[in-house]
């Protein structure tokens, strides 16, 4: 028995509980994950979990052992981490969950330029628009955008800000009637993006309940609706910016306040904090204080 791994699945199964999770976590099987505790709880001569076909609990023996395990781990982690900054090579795995539009846009060159730098990280990047859970789908880093206080389980790190424009093609503006003010967009096809918090409200004035021909979860695909001339977007500064200088679409609005969201790299409040995720965060700030058209703000 491999008794590092062993220990390494418990506390997984006592953060996740669940069997399933575990395995897809690990890229290995369920009846693998189960002979592994069974192994470790041979060994200790105690049953650390309940098992049920609902839940999955620890017993008293596997409390007292998750604590212990979890110090052994993180220990040998700083063990790991001390070693590493003395021969200045950074290696393990870093899963990072990136919203879709900001990886295809910003964060390409910055990942592309991170592993030239570090090519013993093992990247793991999922691309996806959706608000899921960091901890639960095992994630190491993150990144939200939000003007809202952040959820205590996890450190977030300021790295940009960014706004919104709102964006159509020349030949919509030519072909349809004049928009002077927010209210007028309630008489034009306004496409409404999946994943927006308000769904078809607007956040400009008091909020503005729009309508269109087209609703979809990915805002650069958005935009090339928009630049064929088929309706309005409310697009974010770094998915638009590039059209709007290339003149593919106009700006509408343009002194219409706005949100000003904070775009934040999130890790989950742990007591160690490996260095991947460190040495991508430190990287990331100083890719973002190098983008002078971002700034933070104070």
């Amino acid at each position: 028995m491999d008794k590092l791994r062993a220990m390494e699945i418990f506390v997984d199964l006592a953060e996740y509980e669940s069997f399933t999770r575990v395995a897809e976590l690990r890229n290995t099987t369920k009846s693998m994950v189960s002979k592994e505790m069974s192994k470790l709880e041979q060994h200790l001569g105690v049953r650390l979990l309940h098992r049920t076909t609902r839940n999955l609990t620890l017993t008293h023996a596997g409390k007292v052992y998750l604590a212990s395990a979890k110090d052994i781990l993180v220990k040998l982690a700083q063990a790991d981490s001390r070693i590493q900054s003395h021969t200045n090579v950074i290696k393990g795995k870093l899963k990072v969950n990136v919203p879709m539009a900001l990886g295809l846009t910003l964060l390409t060159d910055f990942f592309n330029n991170f592993m030239r730098q570090h090519p013993y990280i093992e990247l793991d990047i999922h691309l996806s628009d959706e608000d899921i859970d960091l901890v639960e789908h095992g994630f190491d880093l993150g990144f939200r955008a939000t003007s809202k206080l952040l959820d205590s389980n996890y450190v977030g790190r300021p790295l940009t800000q960014f706004s919104y424009k709102i964006c159509a093609s020349s030949e919509y503006v030519d072909n349809h009637s004049v928009i002077v003010k927010a209210a007028d967009l309630q008489d034009h096809n306004c496409f409404e993006y999946t994943y927006f918090k308000n769904k078809h409200i607007w956040p400009l004035e008091n909020g503005i309940a729009i309508s269109g021909s087209l609703k979809v979860n990915s805002t650069p695909f958005m935009l090339e609706a928009v630049k064929a001339g088929h309706g309005i977007g409310f697009l974010p500064d770094f998915v638009c910016d590039k059209a709007l200088a290339n003149g593919d679409v106009i700006e509408l609005l343009e002194h219409c306040k706005k949100p000003q969201l904070t775009l934040y790299a999130l890790y989950p409040a742990r007591h160690f904090v490996p260095d991947t995720v460190l040495t991508c965060i430190k990287l990331l700030e100083q890719y973002f204080a190098s983008l002078t058209a971002r700034p933070l703000t104070s």
